[in-house]
């Protein structure tokens, strides 16, 4: 046989150039493509949907409230009982479902400055916004929980916002004699 009998030249062909065939590269594109797909659905599988929500139980383990979390931010708000008006905590939520408080509320300031003493002062309020006055908190004691334990009472009107979903008023849910309440984040089944 002849050198290079039988071996097709033309398009298409890797004679000369050092490079796949074409339907040889659209081969190795389709693998690769393939594996990652199968890659990335596996990792959404392994984690459940990737929905999560704020769940609130009572003491004895019943579920007092699900929200479904449509980004990753919520807050608890209460009536301070030693000022009498209504502050705010507010909550980012990391993907493994810890959350960390990054802004508190109030509608005076004395609660930011002496309850919480909040370095730096307080600021107005942007337009809209539920209360008069924010502020972030001591970035020296970062504040990051798996969950939460709080008093549900009558007299602190606990009652979790969720974006996109209708306030929740944990207090008048609570029909036990034990107020304190757990609230965390859990995946959506």
């Amino acid at each position: 046989m002849l050198p290079g009998a039988g071996v097709r030249s033309g398009p298409g062909s890797t004679e000369g150039r050092g490079r796949p065939s074409g339907r040889l590269l659209q081969l190795v594109v389709l693998l690769v493509l393939t594996t990652v797909v199968a890659g990335l659905a596996s990792a959404v599988a392994a984690s459940g949907n990737g929905e999560q929500s704020v769940t609130v139980r009572a003491a004895d383990g019943q579920l007092i409230a699900r929200v479904p979390l449509r980004g990753d931010r919520f807050a608890v708000s209460y009536r301070n009982s030693v000022y009498g008006t209504l502050a705010e905590e507010r909550y980012r939520v990391d993907p493994d479902g810890r959350f960390e408080l990054v802004e508190i509320a109030a509608d005076q300031t004395a609660v930011l400055e002496e309850y919480y003493a909040v370095p730096g002062a307080p600021r107005p309020a942007p337009d809209g916004d539920r209360r008069a006055y924010v502020a972030a908190p001591d970035p020296e004691r970062p504040a990051v929980f798996d969950d939460l334990n709080i008093a549900a009472t009558d007299l602190g009107e606990r009652t979790l916002w969720v974006p996109g979903s209708p306030p929740v008023p944990v207090w008048k849910r609570v029909v036990s004699d034990n107020p304190t309440v757990l609230l965390e984040i859990e995946e959506t089944k």
